[in-house]
């Protein structure tokens, strides 16, 4: 079963960075591409990013686009997020998922983690 680990949440004030990190266990073709999606308060799902697994080709929600950036450490299993000029609007539950394409991530087809909490305070 694979699983994924989110780590890297926490509260920071409007314009300020953070970086969450998602640790897969294992390495499999059901799971070469992955990605953030986010729930707010009140909210449905949304996507924010998704990159493949060489790294060439990703994938942003025009709401993070020139804040946020995706990468991917193929060695440690590891996609990171780094969130920056963060708005009060960030704040959600964000959840990294897994799966075999770009598409699957944002068809929502995936493999999910937990979540971790990102509050942005303004």
């Amino acid at each position: 079963q694979v699983q994924l680990v989110e780590s890297g949440g926490g509260l920071v004030q409007a314009g300020g960075s953070l970086r969450l990190s998602c640790a897969v266990s294992e390495r499999t073709s059901a799971v070469l591409a992955m990605g953030w999606f986010r729930r707010a308060p009140g909210k449905e799902r949304e996507f924010v990013a998704a990159i493949s697994w060489s790294g060439s080709m990703s994938k942003y929600a025009d709401s993070v686009k020139g804040r946020f950036t995706i990468s991917r450490d193929n060695a440690k299993n590891t996609i990171n997020l780094q969130m920056n000029k963060l708005k009060p609007e960030d704040t959600a539950v964000y959840s990294c998922t897994a799966g075999s394409l770009i598409s699957t991530i944002t068809d929502q087809r995936g493999y999910w983690g937990q979540g971790t909490q990102v509050t942005v305070s303004s």
